[in-house]
């Protein structure tokens, strides 16, 4: 079974590759959002430094959300994802495969922009180490969380307004304890109550979020 899991992310990888264009569309959605936000509102440090946490963490939010759409949309028109159904390999698996292929070609990315993005808006390095550590349990989750809403609109040929309706109010816990979490370390507080929260959502999802994926993809394969 992880030899099919690590060769589906393998192949979900190297599609990625061969479709580079389309990858960088949400890496550029996340740092331009984040870069033209001091020219629109203010360049005063002050203001910058309490307002970066929420706007990195929204940047990278809405730059996930928009990524979402393709995680089963090509396996699901060229039939694959049938295969897949079919497969003698659990489907839970393989969603989680494709899961983990999907983090590391959107979250991964943003991940390594982040500390760039957060010096650009004055965030001090306390706050950028939280930064790093909120995104880096908070982006696999909202891989997860997202998997599920895109299995029940794959079907649909304008879904992305109904995904966005459905999974949006499932990434707004996650919004708020990253951010706070940044926002507690940039005062020099203890902000591991946040993090301790995060990780027990991202141990739930890894646990739950496959299974209903799967669900929800055989209902969209019926």
């Amino acid at each position: 079974m992880l030899g099919a899991l690590l060769a589906l992310v393998r192949r979900d990888l190297l599609l990625a590759y061969r479709h580079r264009g389309e990858l960088a569309n949400p890496l550029l959605f996340f740092m331009i959002v984040v870069t033209l936000f001091p020219l629109g509102v203010s360049p005063a440090e002050a203001l910058l430094k309490i307002l970066a946490p929420g706007v990195i963490w929204i940047a990278a939010l809405l730059a996930a959300l928009f990524s979402l759409e393709s995680m089963f949309r090509s396996d699901f028109e060229d039939g694959a994802l049938e295969q897949m159904a079919m497969s003698p390999q659990p489907l839970a698996l393989l969603v989680l495969g494709k899961v983990l292929a999907h983090w590391l070609v959107s979250g991964l990315p943003m991940l390594l922009m982040a500390p760039l993005l957060a010096l650009f808006l004055s965030l001090p390095v306390a706050g950028i180490l939280a930064l790093e550590l909120t995104l880096l349990v908070g982006t696999p989750l909202l891989s997860l969380l997202g998997s599920i809403g895109v299995a029940l609109t794959v079907g649909l040929r304008r879904g992305g307004v109904l995904l966005t309706l459905l999974v949006l109010p499932l990434y707004i816990p996650v919004l708020i304890f990253a951010t706070n979490a940044v926002t507690v370390a940039v005062a020099g507080l203890p902000y591991d109550g946040q993090v301790y929260f995060l990780a027990a959502l991202l141990a739930l999802a890894v646990t739950l979020a496959p299974f209903a994926t799967a669900a929800a993809l055989r209902i969209s394969l019926s």
